[in-house]
């Protein structure tokens, strides 16, 4: 888990600025999205060295290193993008950071959300992982969580629904 912190990220009811404790999501995700970049660039290597190879000559499944090379540049890559991500419960609302070029903070108030579900697909299922998806009035502003423990997900969509709940009981 990471913990940082965010420049003026102060509760919106105008607190003062505190520090959000952020949590980072689990290694699984890494793991898993690495998983997939091997399963799909190693055998289209493999199949463009075997076809150029026959086809074209041995000079020509030379090229079958570019996927190979691709790998290994994504590789770095989504560790810089998994570091990225991070989350943070604050008393009134939600904050959702990624990006490593393009940084992109999304701030979810409680009285807010509408809806919020967690997600598995077979993959994700595989590694042991769930997503959590917010939903609000605005489509604009739905916000998701992927790659989580799934009882961190479950524990966090009772809290954010009961949280939720609770904020807008006054509108």
């Amino acid at each position: 888990m990471e913990t940082g912190t965010a420049a003026g990220s102060g509760g919106s009811t105008g607190e003062p600025d505190t520090a959000p404790e952020w949590t980072g999501l689990p290694r699984g995700v890494l793991t898993m999205r690495r998983m997939l970049l091997v399963v799909w660039l190693v055998p289209l290597a493999v199949a463009l060295g075997v076809l150029l190879g026959l086809f074209a000559g041995p000079v020509w499944a030379a090229f079958a290193a570019l996927p190979l090379a691709l790998a290994a540049w994504g590789w770095e890559l989504l560790a810089r993008n998994w570091r990225s991500w991070k989350y943070a419960e604050r008393a009134d609302d939600l904050l959702i950071s990624r990006g490593v070029l393009w940084r992109e903070e999304t701030i979810v108030p409680y009285g807010r959300m509408q809806l919020v579900e967690v997600t598995s697909g077979p993959v994700e299922r595989y590694f042991g992982l769930a997503g959590v998806q917010l939903h609000t009035a605005a489509a604009a502003t739905d916000a998701r969580i992927p790659g989580l423990d799934p009882k961190e997900a479950e524990r966090l969509r009772d809290r954010l629904t009961e949280l939720g709940e609770a904020r807008s009981a006054g509108l």
